[in-house]
């Protein structure tokens, strides 16, 4: 990091209170900015704020951005699987890619409105779990000769056996915090299938769309988006540094939420993947524990009938 012009603005504008708003990156910035801050004899209080839609702070129930992203992914998989079965033998078969470059939180939250084997997602494929080839296309078939068609949301970064993101070896890209980024493993495994299969395998690719699309807000995304910036101010007011705003889940039937904190070096550059009992299943469904986590973080849910699809 050139700290040099940071500290140069700072200096100019006679800033001694600075809050980042972002995931594990940012936090690792802020501890780097504070350290040097120190090393230079400057005053300046550092003061965190989350927000992520990967949802992989570790310290705090859930992150801003979260809600909103998993409202859009569930939404998402039900149209997709409309489409595709509406499509009939055309293309039966959907693949979608969500973002989540090291936890499979947006991939798992395709499952919200899941409640039997026929409606979809029929595979989540997620960072945590090794992802087997023949296993998924084994589970994708059998879905699609059940069904009539079949939908499988997979994280950008799933990694087989070996370690390796699904499809090539060397990433296109390398971004400044060194996290490499690789060709679409939905239009790779897309190909596969319609070649296993026989029929057209589609691929979508929502990409910043997901994390951008205002229709989509979460109300409890919203609000709480704007208690943690609060709960940031009036802590830099009283004199806290080198923290970040956390936000705790009350223990009670309905579901409420308040502010806390964390040190910040407790949460730079570390990450929060999905806990075991939150893992989805070969099928493409999440456990109950995990649904009646992230329901209240979308909002208003979706009114279905009995029958999705």
């Amino acid at each position: 990091m050139d700290i040099k012009p940071i500290f140069d603005t700072l200096d100019h504008h006679n800033i001694g209170i600075l809050h980042i708003i972002g995931g594990n990156d940012s936090a690792l910035t802020g501890v780097e900015i504070s350290a040097a801050a120190r090393r230079l004899g400057y005053q300046l209080q550092v003061v965190n704020v989350p927000k992520t839609i990967d949802n992989d702070l570790v310290m705090t129930d859930h992150c801003p951005g979260y809600g909103s992203t998993a409202r859009f992914i569930s939404q998402a998989t039900l149209g997709v699987g409309r489409d595709a079965l509406a499509m009939g033998i055309a293309s039966p078969i959907t693949i979608m890619e969500v973002m989540g470059r090291d936890a499979g939180w947006i991939a798992a939250s395709a499952s919200l409105y899941k409640r039997d084997g026929r409606d979809p997602p029929h595979f989540i494929g997620v960072p945590e779990l090794p992802f087997e080839e023949e296993s998924f296309l084994i589970q994708i078939e059998d879905a699609y000769r059940r069904h009539g068609y079949a939908v499988a949301i997979i994280s950008e970064n799933i990694r087989g056996p070996s370690g390796s993101v699904i499809g090539k070896s060397d990433p296109w890209h390398i971004d400044d915090f060194g996290h490499p980024y690789f060709d679409s493993p939905a239009r790779i495994l897309a190909q596969k299938v319609t070649e296993r299969i026989g029929v057209r395998c589609r691929y979508e690719k929502p990409g910043t769309i997901q994390r951008s699309l205002i229709d989509s807000t979460s109300s409890t995304d919203w609000a709480e988006a704007h208690i943690v910036g609060k709960a940031a101010v009036e802590a830099a007011a009283t004199g806290q540094t080198d923290i970040i705003v956390t936000l705790e889940r009350a223990q009670s039937d309905k579901y409420t939420s308040r502010t806390g904190s964390s040190p910040l070096s407790n949460v730079a550059g570390k990450v929060r993947i999905l806990p075991d009992q939150y893992l989805p299943k070969i099928s493409g469904d999440t456990s109950t524990e995990f649904k009646q986590y992230l329901e209240p973080l979308v909002g208003k849910t979706l009114k279905y009938p009995q029958r999705l699809l």
